[in-house]
């Protein structure tokens, strides 16, 4: 097929096949389908093509150079694995030889041809038709520069537990202004109420504490608390973010956090949150003791002023404001919702995780059993400023369990709930049996699929657990029940009041085990709300619902949105060290941003041609980045080069064909097509 774009025999292009070690070469004939290229595509503009073990490696990359410079190529095409992994790295090779980084191509033939075909001969004629529409397609394409936008300094970061506030004081340290958003009334998040973390058994607020008062003391750090952002408008570079501060019903300038307003409420009868349901707190409260800021915050749902009013009309009460010793008072019941208009250049999401709930796995008898507790409960009883004070008692709040039970894996590894493994379970569950242990001298069971302790230190601290004389038993339990067996037919005195069975796959045995209490480590699940927050920030989610990063192993903290990114476990299950990690990976890339000054954007983007848009606007309700207005002077869409990404959804609903594609023409696909279906009609024995 003759292209419509050059004249024949001008453009000289360079074709490599690389092998991938045996990735590629294991399934495909690479040197066939290097001669394939250098004889049967000359007419095309092929002046050479080579094939080279890893064409990613330095070597591999300066052969590419090198013949750029002897051969004079105009146009590279690299067939190899899927450009989403090296599209970069070929970019950059022909940018350093002076020819225009989007005159190269790649052609898949990893991830479509030699990871999804065992026949050889097959598989070899794929490869030929891929590399034929890629030269084809690199024909159409034209030189492009990147496009540059100007990086605000102020950063946003979205969640205040400990991956997010890692993040907020690495940017701070550097002395940028950071923008710390939490939803809840303190920083903190899940490890505020853990009592101690694994494996060193280091005290989790110890750890914690310091960190949060620093965030909320940083003078670069503005701390909003009680908040959650409610838009985000603009692109890398210029975000405009909206933040909708909840009423707290305490002046927060004025409050010196005495704690009186807390001491005279009567209202003592509200489930605590932070305690896991199993302590209680009053209508006015501090949301735990060290928390930052260290302010108390009004509950109207559960306050007499707000219950006895009819909706704030004033009714009951208000022993609060009677006894708040600041002038003027800082109780405020007028207070209302606010909302602030930010500018920011980068935005970093730490949001964090939700607690499987354990009610839906109903034969475990999670809140129909009395004596069955989730692992957060038992955290925040082991936890001395806890409701039970550190006393590890079963529901009755007096006696100590004497035999405990401990269930891995719930809600997790499970194709009815949660098919992946929530990372922190096993060492939780290790932890959590040390714990009880020491604090009652009680005998522990774990029962568990598979123990995983891949971190440093995490196998020598299943081995202690181990010397301690806890019991494993592998297998997954079937049920949790109170109803007792016959003590006769077991040969022996039943002990506790709690059955589990389950089946000791080790053993080979069903064996129905007696217990004072049991403990279900319940996994950990993306936020509740979590696709709602990823179209907020223009991210999308998994279908088990955490966000999806840009490349799993390459760019795990960056999202496919620029000047988005995410850390800890907004983008899956992991324990405290990787949330550390990844807050201050994340702050990393932002503070390069910064740095810059100015953004490289892809120039893959979508434009409209004018005179040919009819002003219908199909295409504004479609564009998932919001990347597109219409304007009504002129009657017409237009797009926001800065917030596209090239999906290329507006080009495809276009009914009057006025979007074109940047990088995706209709050109460069019609040649690509033609090119593959030239050679895909070849006779298979030409491999």
């Amino acid at each position: 097929m003759a292209s419509d774009k050059q004249p024949e025999g001008q453009e000289r292009i360079g074709v490599y096949v690389c092998h991938c070690g045996s990735n590629i070469a294991g399934v495909v004939d690479v040197e066939s389908v290097a001669r394939f290229a250098a004889d049967d595509l000359k007419d095309r503009g092929v002046v050479l093509a080579r094939d080279y073990t890893f064409m990613c490696s330095v070597a591999g990359q300066e052969l590419i150079e090198q013949d750029i410079h002897e051969q004079r190529l105009t146009r590279v095409v690299v067939a190899a694995c899927s450009p989403h992994l090296h599209e970069k790295t070929f970019r950059g090779v022909c940018e350093r030889s002076g020819v225009n980084p989007y005159l190269s191509e790649m052609a898949s033939i990893r991830e479509h041809v030699a990871w999804v075909h065992a026949d050889k001969a097959a598989a070899t004629a794929k490869a030929k038709a891929i590399v034929s529409g890629t030269v084809e397609r690199v024909l159409q394409n034209d030189p492009l520069e990147a496009i540059k936008v100007p990086i605000d300094a102020q950063t946003l970061v979205v969640g205040g537990g400990i991956a997010g506030i890692q993040a907020a004081l690495e940017v701070a340290e550097a002395g940028y202004d950071v923008v710390l958003v939490e939803r809840e009334a303190s920083l903190g998040g899940h490890m505020a109420q853990f009592d101690k973390t694994f494996p060193t058994l280091d005290c989790a607020a110890c750890i914690l504490t310091p960190k949060m008062a620093a965030a909320g003391a940083h003078p670069k750090i503005h701390l909003y608390t009680w908040s959650e952002v409610e838009k985000v408008e603009g692109f890398v570079g210029s975000y405009t973010v909206t933040v909708r501060k909840k009423p707290r019903y305490v002046d927060e300038d004025i409050c010196t956090g005495c704690g009186i307003c807390v001491e005279k409420c009567p209202v003592l009868v509200v489930d605590d949150k932070f305690e896991a349901g199993i302590g209680y707190r009053k209508a006015i409260y501090w949301p735990f003791a060290q928390a930052v800021p260290n302010l108390p915050v009004l509950d109207p749902d559960t306050c007499t002023y707000y219950v006895g009013g009819k909706g704030g009309a004033g009714g009951g009460c208000k022993a609060c404001e009677k006894f708040c010793p600041t002038v003027p008072n800082s109780i405020k019941f007028d207070q209302t919702e606010e909302r602030v208009t930010l500018r920011v250049g980068n935005i970093i999401l730490a949001t964090g995780w939700d607690l499987f709930d354990a009610r839906r796995i109903p034969q475990y008898g999670y809140g129909r059993l009395a004596n069955v507790f989730t692992n957060l409960e038992l955290e925040r009883m082991c936890n001395a400023a806890g409701p039970t004070g550190g006393r590890v008692v079963l529901r009755d709040g007096q006696n100590a369990p004497k035999r405990v039970g401990i269930v891995h894996c719930v809600g997790s590894r499970d194709r009815h709930y949660n098919r992946h493994c929530s990372a922190i379970c096993c060492m939780q569950s290790l932890k959590l049996a040390h714990l009880v242990k020491e604090r009652t001298g009680a005998e522990v069971y774990n029962f568990y699929i598979d123990i995983r302790t891949p971190g440093k230190e995490y196998d020598e601290f299943y081995q202690r657990v181990l010397d301690d004389g806890v019991h494993f038993v592998r297998g997954k339990v079937a049920e949790i029940t109170d109803v007792p067996f016959d003590p006769a037919e077991a040969g022996r005195e039943v002990e506790g009041t709690l059955y589990v069975q389950v089946e000791d796959t080790l053993a080979g045995l069903q064996r129905r085990i007696p217990v004072d209490m049991v403990v279900l480590s319940a996994g950990l699940e993306p936020r509740r709300d979590s696709a709602a927050v990823g179209k907020t920030f223009g991210i999308a989610c998994s279908t088990s619902g955490w966000f999806i990063e840009k490349h799993a192993k390459m760019d795990p903290i960056a999202t496919m949105t620029e000047g988005v990114f995410i850390a800890g476990c907004a983008a899956g299950p992991k324990d405290i060290p990787a949330s550390v990690s990844q807050g201050s990976a994340a702050a990393a890339r932002v503070l390069n941003y910064i740095r810059q000054g100015e953004l490289a954007l892809e120039p893959v983007r979508a434009s409209v041609l004018e005179a040919q848009c009819s002003g219908c606007r199909i295409c504004n309700g479609l564009c998932p980045f919001n990347a597109i207005s219409f304007v009504a002077e002129r009657q017409v869409s237009e797009i926001n080069a800065a917030l596209c990404q090239g999906c290329g959804t507006c080009v495809a609903a276009c009914p009057a064909g006025a979007i074109q594609g940047t990088g995706f023409s209709d050109a460069q696909l019609f040649a690509q097509i033609e090119g593959l279906l030239r050679d895909v009609q070849r006779e298979p024995e030409a491999a």
